[in-house]
């Protein structure tokens, strides 16, 4: 397994292109804007995707997937239908946080809990995680110990809860149940900022004390 952080827009997104070293598939996972950046790093690296992951609604996640969809003729494949309401209001999500105008998206498939993703050999797990947004999902592979966060736990904090539909204690719940169960060894990449490791959240994030 090999992977790329590519940092997008003005919010500092962690868009991750993913590929499996023996096959050679690939997949992007958030992209939430700068799309011909994203474009000349797979040009760089020799790789074009067959999937597009989202992990929740959230237009700075999400605002180049459909472009990057149709250019590669790709499929989108997440969040978990909890979060179509906020895929419907991108439109206006596009208006609020300053981002060119965004159609509504509607994935070619939602995720639901245990749900499996496959790249070539590389084997993701789906988690179902609400809390910054109802939909929000994880992905997590176990081989090599790699946790795809989006906007659920960061290096010393938690996601958003003050949008529509968060719920602080739901997501704090979520994260100590589903996030710290799987080892302290994790690797987390967040949707924002810095790599971290679930151990270390678990000691020094102010959050989960």
């Amino acid at each position: 397994m090999d992977y790329k952080i590519i940092v997008l827009t003005n919010f500092l997104q962690n868009c991750l292109i993913i590929w499996c070293k023996n096959t050679y598939d690939c997949a992007l996972v958030d992209p939430g804007g700068d799309t011909n950046k994203l474009k000349k790093q797979l040009l760089d690296i020799e790789l074009k995707p067959n999937k597009i992951l989202l992990t929740h609604g959230h237009i700075d996640h999400v605002a180049g997937a459909a472009e990057l969809a149709s250019f590669y003729k790709i499929p989108i494949i997440g969040p978990h239908i909890q979060d179509l309401y906020l895929l419907n209001n991108l439109p206006n999500q596009s208006k609020m946080f300053h981002f060119p105008k965004c159609e509504p998206l509607r994935p070619d498939y939602f995720l639901e809990e245990n749900n499996i993703i496959n790249i070539g050999n590389i084997r993701l797990e789906v988690i179902h995680c609400p809390g910054h947004t109802p939909g929000h999902i994880v992905f997590f592979n176990r081989k090599n110990k790699l946790l795809i966060a989006g906007d659920t736990l960061f290096k010393g904090s938690i996601g958003r809860t003050d949008f529509l539909q968060g719920n602080y204690q739901q997501l704090v719940t979520v994260i100590k149940q589903k996030i710290l169960s799987l080892g302290d060894e994790v690797i987390l990449i967040p949707g924002h900022g810095p790599i971290s490791t679930v151990g270390k959240e678990r000691i020094t994030n102010p959050f989960l004390k």
